[in-house]
């Protein structure tokens, strides 16, 4: 334990890992009822060093002590969790039904957070939060040069160097939550949940127009920010679903959209 603790030492002190520590085992699972002959059909697991993981504990410390996240970020927060968020909702909703009141929410799939040149973007974003410099320099370490060995259903493993994108490494959903605290807040009458890469936009009106109209203006403002941090949405894989009390007749408004695409 003394010898692991004078390696993360000397880590913090240079700002240097080493290239063996930047190398990562990636297996590769089948998801559920997809055909295993495409690629697409394998869900990627990066299985980072121990040191990793020692910079990891180091950075959510620092969030923590700091109190670095935003109110609606719920993902790698003490007494947050994802039921706590969905509790929420049911709770907006349900009282949206007493109130006689449509509620709207978009639930958006992020399909790229930062491609592999964007690191720049997340230091950047880390300096502005006041991150110790050390901690700046040792992070831009990491994430740069990394390399990966992709374990397959066959006999040879493949071993290949890359620009490995900062989002597939261990601290990757932590960096992500820091990213985000910029994201444009909301007007008083639409709520924004997010759990570490998963975003829901809600909003609450008697009028169908007026529901649309208050998600879609949110929705603009947040295409401006999604466009500045190059940050992409899978808009066909995103959802719009508006909760009604039953037997409750009205007319279906227009679908959202963001990037010109309607979100179904």
């Amino acid at each position: 334990m003394s010898f692991l603790v004078q390696i993360f030492n000397a880590v913090l002190r240079t700002h240097l890992f080493t290239t063996v520590l930047k190398h990562a085992q990636v297996i590769s699972n089948l998801k559920p009822g997809e055909d295993p002959a495409l690629p697409s059909s394998y869900r990627p697991i990066s299985l980072s060093d121990t040191i990793g993981k020692i910079l990891l504990a180091r950075i959510q410390f620092e969030v923590r002590e700091r109190g670095l996240m935003r109110d609606e970020q719920f993902g790698f927060r003490i007494r947050h969790s994802t039921p706590l968020q969905l509790a929420r909702h049911i709770e907006r909703i349900t009282r949206s039904f007493g109130e006689k009141r449509l509620t709207g929410a978009v639930f958006l799939d992020v399909a790229k957070v930062f491609d592999t040149d964007w690191i720049n973007g997340l230091l950047y974003k880390l300096t502005i939060l006041y991150f110790l410099s050390y901690l700046v320099h040792t992070i831009s370490s990491y994430l740069r040069g990394r390399t990966f060995e992709e374990s397959f259903r066959c006999p040879c493993n493949l071993v290949a160097a890359c620009r490995l994108g900062w989002r597939r490494v261990f601290i990757s959903l932590v960096l992500f939550s820091l990213c985000v605290n910029d994201i444009p807040t909301p007007p008083n009458h639409v709520e924004l949940a997010i759990c570490t890469d998963d975003m829901t936009i809600i909003a609450t009106s008697r009028k169908p127009t007026l529901l649309v109209s208050y998600l879609e203006s949110y929705l603009n403002d947040l295409q401006r920010w999604l466009s500045e941090w190059r940050t992409t949405i899978n808009v066909s894989k995103s959802t719009t679903i508006i909760f009604v009390r039953a037997r409750r007749c009205f007319i279906q408004p227009r679908p959202v959209t963001l990037f010109v695409e309607p979100i179904q």
